[in-house]
């Protein structure tokens, strides 16, 4: 019985897909790190050239502002090239 258990798990198909689902996890961890992380040493960042020029909070907003716009942006375009490459895939290239 033991043994039928462990054929099951150690079964080529769900070893690919549980490597799948975990390099998934994996990703998503580490964009959402490089999301928080990024935008917070830049709005630190701002912060101290708001301090220096005395303009408190302008840089701050605007360096996090646009950290966070482009960090989308690229998350996006990741998203997007992924997706066609998936596309390709399935269906074949256009």
């Amino acid at each position: 019985m033991a043994l039928e258990g462990l054929r099951g798990q150690l079964d080529p198909k769900r070893l690919a897909e549980r490597r799948e689902l975990n390099n998934g996890f994996g990703n998503a961890l580490a964009s959402a790190f490089e999301l928080a992380v990024t935008s917070t040493i830049f709005a630190f960042l701002g912060w101290l050239i708001d301090q220096a020029l005395g303009t408190t909070p302008l840089f701050l907003i605007g360096l996090f502002l646009f950290t966070i716009t482009y960090e989308f942006w690229k998350l996006f375009g990741r998203y997007d090239a992924r997706m066609r490459e998936h596309e390709s895939e399935m269906f074949g290239p256009k």
